[in-house]
C-alpha cells in the first residue's frame, strides 16, 4: 500500500461499509490506535454479521446471543478480516464509538483522540498472516497520516479499558507487529 492513500480519512483501498454511529472529533486530533478484537457470533468468523453491527442493521433474530446487542451503538474506523480484506466504516478524521470508557496516560474518554481497529478473531483464536500484513500496511499509512501517531501510542483496547475488555487477547503477536513497524 503506498503511502498517501488516505483522502478525507477514507482508505482508498478498503471496502466501505458506512457506519451512522460516529461524530465530530472535539480537537480533531489523533494520537492513540486501539487494537481490538471481535467475531460474531464469538469465535465464528467470515459472516456479514459484523458489518450489520456497525451499520446499525444486525438482525438479532440471526443467533440468540445477539439479543443482548439489541440497539447498541458502536463503530470502529475498520475491520481486518481473517482472509486480509480491510472494511473501514468510519472516516478517521471522525470520531467512531469503538473504546467506551476509556483512558489513556491520564486522559478519558479515547474515542475522541483514538482510531480503533477490529481484527476478526478472539482473544484465543489467533491471527492469520494475512491480517496482520494488512495491518502492519495500515498502521504504517495512518502513522505517515496523522504524525502524533507512532508505535508508542499503539495499544490493545484491554491497555485502555482494563478490567472491562481483555482484546486483542494473548493470541495477539504485539513482538511481531511492533518489531514490523518500528523497522519501517
Amino acid at each position: 500500500m503506498p503511502k498517501g492513500l488516505l483522502e478525507q480519512g477514507w482508505l482508498a483501498s478498503a471496502r466501505k461499509c458506512i457506519s451512522p454511529h460516529f461524530n465530530a472529533r472535539p480537537d480533531n486530533e489523533v494520537s492513540l490506535l486501539v487494537i481490538h478484537n471481535i467475531s460474531l457470533p464469538a469465535g465464528c468468523f467470515g459472516l456479514g454479521h459484523i458489518d450489520g453491527l456497525f451499520q446499525g442493521c444486525l438482525d438479532i433474530n440471526a443467533d440468540e446471543s445477539f439479543t443482548e446487542l439489541a440497539g447498541l451503538q458502536v463503530s470502529a474506523h475498520f475491520l481486518i478480516r481473517r482472509d486480509g480484506e480491510v472494511v473501514q466504516y468510519v472516516s478517521c478524521d471522525d470520531r467512531a464509538w469503538h473504546a467506551g470508557v476509556s483512558e489513556h496516560n491520564g486522559r478519558k474518554g479515547c474515542n475522541d483522540f483514538a482510531l480503533g481497529i477490529e481484527l476478526e478473531g478472539t482473544d484465543s483464536s489467533g491471527y492469520t498472516d494475512q491480517q496482520y500484513q494488512q495491518l502492519i500496511l495500515l498502521t504504517l499509512e495512518l502513522m505517515a497520516q496523522y504524525p502524533m501517531l507512532n508505535v508508542n501510542n499503539i495499544v490493545g483496547h484491554c491497555d485502555i479499558a482494563p478490567g472491562r475488555k481483555t482484546d486483542p487477547g494473548f493470541s495477539f503477536d504485539w513482538h511481531r507487529y511492533k518489531q514490523a513497524i518500528a523497522g519501517n
